[in-house]
């Protein structure tokens, strides 16, 4: 049969999963109060002539319950670090001792909480868009193979239905990594 439903179901899947993934590490990077070097991550630093990862110049670890340290590799671009940390826009004033780089992270405030709250909903919100989409293209998959002759109607309507449930499932995931994440943003 040239219609091959298992192949469409596994790229589907593969798709809504890398949804879910990418909706997973842009909440590593909200804060909730807990040091977290994923909070780093998306910080570039203008060294060597370009816009590199901090991960490229620097190590980033947890020494304290709500302290990070960043160990710079190279001592020329330790101030570069430390004005990507600080231009950020995650509200941290980095303190250079060496190559050596601590990072305070201060106490959140409510407003803080909230804000962070609706910027995880913004992710979510997102991967769901994602997840529909992805559903979308399976649907028009399945009804072009529909309209060419190569399914039945009686298949078409039973893939479209699995199709439909690997979106509720995905979404579902979805709404509960979102809850799961407002929870640490607002108990801390």
């Amino acid at each position: 049969m040239p219609a091959d439903i298992a192949a469409l179901k596994s790229d589907l899947s593969r798709r809504m999963d890398g949804a879910l993934e990418t909706l997973k590490k842009e909440f590593s990077g909200l804060r909730t109060g807990r040091a977290s070097p994923a909070l780093l991550e998306p910080i570039r630093v203008e060294a060597y002539g370009s816009n590199q990862p901090l991960s490229q110049v620097a190590n980033v670890s947890v020494s304290g319950p709500s302290m990070l340290s960043v160990q710079v590799w190279d001592k020329s671009v330790t101030k570069a670090v430390e004005v990507a940390i600080r231009d950020s826009g995650l509200g941290l004033n980095p303190q250079a001792e060496g190559t050596v780089i601590r990072v305070p992270l201060p106490p959140l405030t409510t407003e803080r909480r909230n804000e962070l709250a609706k910027t995880a909903a913004k992710y979510a919100e997102a991967a769901k868009v994602a997840a529909r989409g992805v559903r979308r293209d399976g649907m028009e998959t399945i009804k072009g193979w529909e309209k060419k002759s190569e399914v039945g109607k009686d298949d078409a309507a039973k893939w479209s239905d699995e199709v439909q449930k690997l979106t509720d499932a995905t979404i579902k995931a979805i709404d509960a990594a979102l809850a799961e994440k407002e929870k640490d943003i607002k108990t801390v």
